[in-house]
């Protein structure tokens, strides 16, 4: 079993940076792939950016590479997402979440665990 926990999110200007943070607690994280989605209310939930469990490979949607970072430690058992040059559209509930599959890490379905999400609001 894995608890994850989100936090940082806020209310940001457009240009604005933002640093989410994701607290895992539970065993073997460093097992886990992690990945970051966002919802927007009325839309389905969208891939953000995942990383693999040794924290070696990093992955993004097309729409955030280069503004997006994602990274993680395993010893401290957290994985963040660095967002700068932050637009209206960005805003949502950011979600991170848990899992171990072989391939897909776009796919909500491939995860296990889900934190609460945390909500980031873009203004313009």
């Amino acid at each position: 079993q894995v608890q994850l926990v989100e936090s940082g999110g806020g209310l940001v200007q457009a240009g604005d940076s933002l640093r989410l943070s994701c607290a895992a607690s539970g065993s073997a994280f460093s097992t886990y792939s992690m990945g970051w989605f966002r919802e927007v209310p009325g839309k389905e939930y969208e891939y953000v950016a995942a990383i693999s469990a040794s924290g070696r490979s990093q992955y993004y949607a097309d729409f955030v590479k280069g503004r997006f970072t994602i990274s993680r430690d395993n010893v401290n058992n957290t994985v963040s997402l660095q967002m700068s040059s932050l637009q209206p559209n960005d805003t949502a509930v950011y979600y991170c979440a848990a899992g171990r599959p072989p391939y897909g890490l776009a796919y909500r379905d491939r995860y296990d665990y889900w934190g609460q999400g945390t909500q980031v609001t873009v203004s313009s």
